[in-house]
């Protein structure tokens, strides 16, 4: 994985962390980028933070410029940006939820996808993981725009990886479980976190599908469940 430049979307969130760390143990470049992340954030001379927004087209395709001026390409994305909403039937959810999940969960990654993919391709083995949600596959009650943001997200990556596969760039998703992050505990003050997905995990599996070991999946939407299933 050395000489990589990586793109971490979501950096400095309760998964981000964990993974731009994976990358940077890897010996990678890591290119860190939420709306407030700070050089600070991560001690390591190989991570680079830059602020952006990429909840527009012109938003995404600036700090793709920005990276491809500093390093002259880009090896990796790794999408982990995304939002969450529930305790609404569908019937009751307002048109302001769901537009926000569509917002966080499938526009921010279309766009980030528009920006990347061209320079992605020029390296014949990139790679683009995203953190997708086991709702995507698994809906419940209450959740529904969520769910349905999260399953249009899997549609366009494993779209993205058929049309990409001739020149070598791989794209997957992972579909992780409740997931063990600092907002997730506050909002379930009463769960057995034991059981929720730790991020170290999803981590470690997102640096191994950038690596060489992962050049053959592709299009894979894998289930990290934890044990709560």
């Amino acid at each position: 994985m050395q000489g990589r430049v990586v793109l971490v979307t979501g950096a400095s969130g309760g998964l981000g962390t964990y993974v731009t760390q994976a990358f940077l143990d890897a010996g990678t470049t890591v290119i860190g980028t939420s709306r407030r992340i700070q050089q600070s954030d991560f001690s390591s001379p190989s991570f680079i933070a830059l602020p952006a927004e990429i909840s527009s087209r012109e938003g995404a395709h600036a700090l793709v410029d920005q990276v491809l001026a500093r390093f002259g390409r880009l090896d990796v994305l790794a999408h982990t940006v995304g939002g969450f909403a529930g305790g609404q039937s569908i019937a009751d959810t307002d048109d302001a939820t769901f537009q926000r999940m569509f917002e966080l969960n499938l526009n921010s990654v279309f766009h980030i996808l528009r920006a990347t993919i061209p320079a992605l391709r020029q390296t014949g083995n990139g790679r683009i993981i995203a953190i997708g949600s086991r709702a995507a596959l698994e809906p419940g009650p209450g959740v529904g725009a969520y769910s349905a943001s999260k399953a249009a997200m899997v549609s366009l990556i494993k779209t993205v990886a058929l049309e990409n596969k001739d020149a070598g760039l791989t794209a997957n998703v992972i579909l992780p479980g409740t997931m063990d992050t600092p907002a997730n505990r506050k909002s379930t003050a009463n769960a057995d976190f034991s059981k929720w997905v730790r991020p170290a995990t999803v981590a470690s599996l997102i640096a191994w599908l950038a690596g060489d070991a992962g050049r053959d999946i592709n299009g894979a939407l894998i289930p990290v469940y934890g044990s709560d299933v």
